[in-house]
């Protein structure tokens, strides 16, 4: 019990001190330069707990916190969308006891948090291949996404049982099921990108990855061909409101070429 209740203190210290770092940092950021589009890779939460001498799943439970709060904030900044990867293809090669702890947090936030992030204009849009999940848990995600279908605040991307390199070889088999069924179709860009999980949404500008790990772990490779990638140390609980204006920050000083010249060089 009283583990528990130390658990539980640390977890709303921690809490209370992302909100008072989200409203002392927000203010210094260009707010007319913000990206459209942000992605996280969350990770470290295991590492987290055992530094400390915690489970791992107690790592992955404050990592939801974390997540929490850089969805509100992403919601006061006025970014469209936030992709986020919960849960990759490759996850389901864990420990089971992890996995399955991890598919009952899934269904957990999904239960707990719904209302609120209702309430806040959140849309919720699980993308993966989500017929790997149990059945409980797939009931409850595609729950989320109909009930907060019209939201139009901030549309956040669950990535779960996700895995880019499958992503783009399901856009591929569903163009060769179009073509098979006698349409005429030009296989381009444009087309495999309308048939991926992220249809409509604009290439996310930002992918952040905490934990010291510098690569993208099968994520968004398609989506990811121009993106300013931000790596840093920080394990993803500890990762705050104002890690989050850091690396929004640091991703405003960057010059985004696209292949061109840059524009400051023109201007010189």
């Amino acid at each position: 019990m009283w583990k528990n209740l130390a658990l539980s203190q640390l977890s709303s210290k921690h809490r209370k001190q992302q909100r008072q770092e989200r409203e002392e940092t927000a203010p210094k950021l260009a707010l007319d330069r913000l990206p459209k589009h942000v992605a996280v890779i969350m990770d470290g939460n295991g590492r987290w707990a055992e530094a400390r001498g915690l489970p791992r799943t107690e790592g992955h439970r404050q990592g939801v916190h974390t997540l929490r709060e850089i969805v509100r904030t992403c919601g006061e900044l006025g970014i469209p969308v936030l992709t986020a990867y919960c849960f990759s293809t490759e996850n389901w090669q864990r420990p089971q006891d992890e996995v399955s702890f991890l598919m009952e947090l899934i269904l957990e936030v999904m239960e707990t948090e719904l209302d609120s992030l209702k309430n806040e204009g959140v849309r919720i849009v699980p993308i993966g291949r989500l017929t790997d999940l149990p059945d409980r848990v797939r009931t409850q995600v595609e729950r989320a996404a109909e009930l907060t279908a019209s939201n139009r605040a901030l549309k956040l991307n669950l990535a779960i049982s996700y895995g880019g390199r499958l992503e783009i070889v399901n856009a591929v088999n569903l163009l060769l099921q179009r073509a098979a069924n006698g349409e005429k179709l030009v296989v381009d860009e444009a087309a495999i990108a309308a048939h991926l999980y992220t249809a409509g949404d604009p290439d996310p500008d930002l992918i952040i990855r905490t934990g010291g790990e510098r690569r993208l772990s099968n994520f968004l490779l398609w989506q990811a061909a121009y993106a300013e990638l931000y790596f840093t140390d920080i394990m993803w609980p500890d990762f705050t409101p104002k890690d989050f204006v850091a690396a929004l920050a640091e991703y405003q000083r960057r010059d985004r070429r696209f292949g061109r010249i840059s524009q400051r060089r023109e201007l010189d």
